[in-house]
Formats: C-alpha cells, structure tokens, sequence
C-alpha cells in the first residue's frame, strides 16, 4: 500500500473531521493570475460547503469570471498530527435575499452557538444578507491526508 493510501481518510473521516473545524480556505482565480486566498466559516448542507461573503468582495468577482475554487480545511500542529481536505468546486452564487439570510443564521448559530438568537437577531442577520451572497461549493474532487495514520513511521 502507498503512503499516500495510508493516510487517506475515509468519506465518514472526511465528513466528521468537516464538522469539527470552524474555518476553510478558499482559493479563487484573482484578476491578475494570483490565486487569492481567504478565510471564511461555513456550514455543511448535504454534500455541498456552504459560506456567505459580500457581494462586493474580490472573492466574488473572481467567481463571477471563473466558477472554480479550491478548499482547504486542515489541522495539526507537527507533521505526525497533520490532517486535511482539500475539496475543488465550482461555486454558484446565490443572490436571494431569503435565502442568504436563512444561510447567515445558520452560520451564526454554529460559531455563536445560538448565543446572539433572539431579540434583533433575525434582523441584524436580514440586513446583512442585503449586501451578502451565498456560496454553495459543488464539489467535484476530494483529497485528504492524516498523518496520524501513519504511528510514527515518516
């Protein structure tokens, strides 16, 4: 077996490491060539990442021009402790004022843990999806590492 199947997670590894971590990095194609890289939280919606940004944002309009990204999500602090995804996807951009709202309040309830629901919640979340846009990643191919699999042997 390749060291690269060794420390290959499984779908069930992927998704449970997916949903304890807070943050993925997403690459778009910039304006220029350079690869433009940004932190965003998210949510899981079935087989797809989800996360909201401004409508206005460098991120966005680079999709506009190319639907493709790269994800990554990735943890551990020496090379035996390494684990991550990366996930490629295209990305449809989601416009409807609803249903951006409806994607920021569940963002927001998974890293507030429902802290800030309640009063003038739902309207802060509504007004700040007037100037957001959801983004639904597709993915189209996977690949992961955990170096734990591999109990010492480098």
């Amino acid at each position: 077996m390749s060291r690269r199947d060794q420390i290959q997670m499984s779908e069930a590894e992927v998704r449970a490491f997916v949903a304890e971590q807070r943050t993925l990095v997403c690459a778009t194609n910039g304006p220029r060539g350079w690869p433009h890289v940004m932190p965003l939280w998210f949510v899981v919606r079935g087989p797809d990442l989800w996360a909201w940004t401004y409508a206005k944002s460098q991120k966005v309009r680079n999709l506009e021009r190319d639907t493709r990204a790269t994800l990554q999500i990735e943890a551990g602090e020496s090379y035996d402790q390494l684990r991550g995804v990366m996930f490629e996807a295209t990305v449809e951009l989601h416009h409807d004022t609803d249903a951006v709202a409806a994607l920021g309040a569940e963002i927001m309830a998974r890293y507030t843990d429902g802290v800030n629901a309640g009063s003038g919640f739902d309207e802060a979340i509504l007004a700040q999806a007037r100037k957001r846009v959801g983004l639904q990643f597709v993915v189209q191919r996977v690949a992961s590492w955990d170096h734990r699999k591999l109990a010492g042997t480098y």
